[in-house]
């Protein structure tokens, strides 16, 4: 099966050729950028001699002719115009942007700050929460990839909050995100000497995955409020760690919500849930495709604490891709995403 990858210069880009490269059903058949065309090795010269492609301008004819599949890994504000240029065409799209998530009229501009797509695409794109969603993946033509903040949280709540056990007003999600997920776009906050030996908080009740991670929440219980989300910089490459914070509306030990959990992610090969006194970092789902689960409820405070990690370039972003391709074309979900993680 054909694929091409429109936005192979940035880090979300390069991890999807990684993982193409030894997909045994997707074969890599073009990639592109807007950048000059160069082979991709000079841009990232690990991979020479393993990827020899030469990156391509954009064709929106050949693409769609060519291949069955095309992945937008470009910045958000600009994969709205690519799938614009897609929606005539006989090919499937999985845009790894926020460009098509935010359904409500207004949202897109207001967290994002750029024109909205258009109309009609937002609403055919599904959601692709791969554990989630698979249904709708299934049959979709169209693929908004969640945000990699929004899939830790959202993997975090989700069987609490569709068994309405929680507190719908009490969610407090505390992010925690390595450089990488900042892109390769040069920045005074990405510079070695403000990140190294340091910790900072940013976007402060304004990161742009705070309306995806409530819409969601909102499509398993509508009587879901506003969240407080905070997201923080850690001085390292990759990886996401989510802690969340909710107040439970009846006592619970962590033993049935463990139990609750684990029966919720039975059949999702990607969702580990940690067994009783045990949670995750990240080291410990880095290069992986895996989201780790933590849960603890403190029974003094009526309170459950989940941590929730993955790596932001694989779940919570090129690896969920490559799985929501595997469900789209009937594929099992793991094909070609069963590396163990790193370590150390």
């Amino acid at each position: 099966m054909k694929v091409s990858v429109i936005g192979t210069t940035g880090y979300g880009g390069v991890e999807l050729l990684r993982i193409l490269h030894r997909h045994p059903v997707f074969n890599i058949h073009s990639i592109h950028s807007t950048k000059e065309e160069v082979p991709i090795w000079n841009e990232y010269p690990h991979l020479y001699n393993i990827l020899e492609s030469q990156i391509e301008k954009i064709n929106f004819d050949r693409i769609s002719t060519e291949s069955d599949v095309v992945f937008l890994a470009t910045p958000s504000g600009v994969s709205s115009k690519l799938v614009d240029e897609f929606s005539d065409k006989d090919i499937k799209v999985i845009d790894l942007s926020g460009d098509l998530r935010l359904k409500k009229s207004g949202e897109y501009e207001r967290w994002y700050k750029k024109e909205p797509a258009n109309g009609q695409l937002i609403e055919e794109a599904v959601y692709g929460l791969s554990e989630w969603n698979k249904e709708q993946i299934k049959h979709s033509r169209l693929i908004a990839n969640p945000g990699c903040y929004a899939t830790s949280a959202l993997l975090g709540l989700a069987p609490v909050t569709k068994a309405r056990l929680i507190d719908t007003e009490s969610i407090i999600i505390d992010g925690k995100s390595g450089t990488s997920g900042a892109g390769k776009s040069l920045s005074k906050g990405s510079l070695f000497a403000e990140v190294n030996e340091n910790f900072k908080i940013y976007k402060v009740n304004e990161h742009q995955h705070t309306p995806e991670i409530e819409q969601q929440l909102l499509s398993w219980n509508e009587s879901i409020r506003p969240i407080t989300f905070s997201t923080h910089l850690l001085p390292m490459t990759r990886g996401i760690m989510t802690t969340i914070y909710v107040k439970l509306r009846g006592r619970y030990s962590t033993e049935q919500i463990l139990d609750l959990y684990n029966e919720s992610y039975l059949n999702a090969p990607f969702v580990r849930v940690r067994p009783l006194g045990s949670y995750p970092s990240v080291k410990e789902v880095a290069g992986s495709n895996y989201c780790d689960i933590g849960l603890h409820v403190d029974e003094r405070t009526g309170r459950l604490t989940i941590v929730s990690v993955i790596d932001n370039l694989m779940k919570g972003a090129a690896g969920q891709a490559v799985q929501n391709a595997n469900i789209l074309f009937g594929l099992e979900e793991t094909l070609g995403l069963e590396m163990m993680p790193l370590y150390p």
